[in-house]
């Protein structure tokens, strides 16, 4: 099985389109226009009855001393943990592409309620939802997609990985506000396939990505 991008290539830059937020000469960010990028895939293993869709930062620092800090960056050896961006599953197995901003179209405060998807498809939460807990204007459920948004002053770029993997079940064991450890252990023992595609992004002035 395949997995590619019409928004961007394996191992290149996220476009800021599909970012929550983007470099601004002011504040350091402002929001974007958070659109979920364009998804194909081909190949799919006989017996697929369903998709999962997941997107995972795994740069993400464990620490948050430094973080959106001024005069300072997050240092390079700071051990570092995953940040989920996108869980769906129940995905139909006819499906073979997400069109790009057709899930997503800018950020919505609180998060969005009941995001789109394919037709009989489930979204779990993604880890905004722990970021802005306690925020009076942002705190929420965040479900569906949400891009990146790394700290401004990270030294490290991180790296977004979307993973496609097919089932051998049209329904995953997964209920209510699921996420995507929810969706990795339900999966086990059900995976016909896998295919995943990564992209980069920084938020960080001081790094130019090529």
């Amino acid at each position: 099985m395949k997995l590619s991008s019409k928004s961007f290539e394996n191992g290149g830059v996220i476009p800021g389109r599909c970012a929550f937020a983007v470099k601004a000469p002011r504040g350091h960010v402002r929001l974007s226009d958070n659109l979920n990028p364009e998804l194909s895939w081909t190949g799919t293993p006989t017996g697929t009855k369903s998709f999962v869709l997941l997107c995972i930062d795994p740069d993400v620092p464990t620490k948050p001393d430094d973080v959106n800090k001024e005069d300072r960056e997050v240092p390079l050896k700071l051990p570092r943990t995953t940040f989920t961006h996108w869980a769906m599953v129940d995905i139909g197995a006819d499906v073979t592409e997400i069109e790009e901003g057709a899930f997503s179209r800018g950020v919505t405060a609180r998060g969005k309620r009941a995001p789109a998807g394919p037709e009989g498809s489930r979204q779990g939460i993604n880890d905004y939802t722990g970021w802005f807990k306690g925020d009076a204007d942002m705190g929420g459920d965040y479900l569906g997609y949400d891009g990146p948004c790394p700290p401004w002053n990270d030294s490290v770029v991180h790296h977004y990985r979307f993973e496609l993997h097919a089932l051998d079940v049209e329904r995953c064991a997964v209920e209510g506000s699921f996420t995507a450890a929810d969706v990795q252990k339900a999966i086990q023992g059900h995976v016909l396939g896998s295919a995943s595609i990564t992209g980069r992004f920084s938020l960080n002035p001081r790094i130019r990505l090529l």
